[in-house]
């Protein structure tokens, strides 16, 4: 009888794991490499959303088209460029930084998969871009 009861006890919590899983693994905090794979953000959550900041990027990865003269010779390492804290229907929406450009858009981001997050980033909230980060395991 004891055995049996260790057993449902066993089942049961195995039972209510898988069920909290779907809302971990829906959870876009975490570490993602973007489209080109030639960066690596951290995704964390943030008042309420989450925010990303660039913790690899390849070469000098200097922040050389950022509109303040006195930031383009910092490293894009460690700049924050995901401000996602407004949750909406499918995501999250905020701000959104590219220091290729050194533009700051209207920003959005969602898990479309378990390991693909879509963000964009939209000027006028009409023209937009689009790229699909896959998660780093």
């Amino acid at each position: 009888m004891r055995s049996r009861l260790v057993r449902l006890t066993a089942l049961g919590t195995l039972a209510l794991g898988a069920v909290g899983r779907p809302a971990w693994a829906a959870d876009p905090a975490g570490l993602w490499l973007t489209e080109t794979g030639s960066s690596r953000i951290r995704i964390a959550p943030c008042g309420g959303g989450y925010c990303g900041t660039i913790v690899s990027a390849p070469g000098k990865a200097l922040d050389a088209k950022n509109p303040d003269p006195a930031l383009r010779t910092r490293s894009v390492v460690g700049v924050q460029i995901l401000d996602a804290r407004q949750q909406d229907g499918s995501g999250y929406s905020g701000s959104l930084y590219n220091p290729n450009d050194g533009k700051t858009y209207s920003g959005s981001m969602r898990l479309t998969a378990l390991d693909t997050l879509e963000v964009s980033g939209c000027v006028m909230r009409v023209f937009c871009k689009r790229q699909s980060w896959t998660r780093v395991k």
